[in-house]
């Protein structure tokens, strides 16, 4: 996989605060460590979408990762809110996560994450218009 990074993106990562930087930096590896996994994922590209560091490919939908300093104890991975990404995880993964309606996936700072179970959420999504017509995304 060839990953093209947008240089005012490891700007973002860099002015995190320190409180949030390591869990940001965990969730950009988790992104990149779903798409090196992914079968026939050959691009990724890392950039800034309303400026926070955003992850396309060719066959899937956008994935956002922030923190916002209005809720500076959470964090987040965000999806786009029209597609079944968040409902199917609300199904694979009621348990796990906390949910923002159907575009996000919420973090507490000092909790750890499901890191077998994000990953695979982050694999639908980067393969995501392959897999849209499947009953659950095919998981």
């Amino acid at each position: 996989m060839t990953l093209t990074t947008d240089p005012r993106a490891t700007t973002v990562f860099n002015n995190y605060p320190s409180t949030v930087q390591q869990q940001m930096l965990h969730l950009r590896t988790l992104v990149l460590q779903a798409a090196e996994d992914l079968a026939g994922l050959e691009k990724l590209e890392e950039t800034l979408k309303w400026g926070e560091p955003s992850y396309l490919t060719k066959y899937g939908s956008t994935v956002r990762i922030d923190w916002k300093a209005k809720k500076p104890d959470q964090y987040a991975i965000y999806f786009k809110c029209t597609s079944k990404l968040v409902p199917t995880f609300k199904v694979l993964y009621k348990n796990q996560f906390e949910f923002e309606g159907n575009r996000a996936l919420i973090f507490k700072l000092d909790d750890p994450i499901p890191v077998a179970e994000i990953k695979h959420c982050i694999s639908l999504a980067l393969n995501y218009h392959k897999i849209k017509h499947l009953p659950l995304l095919g998981a």
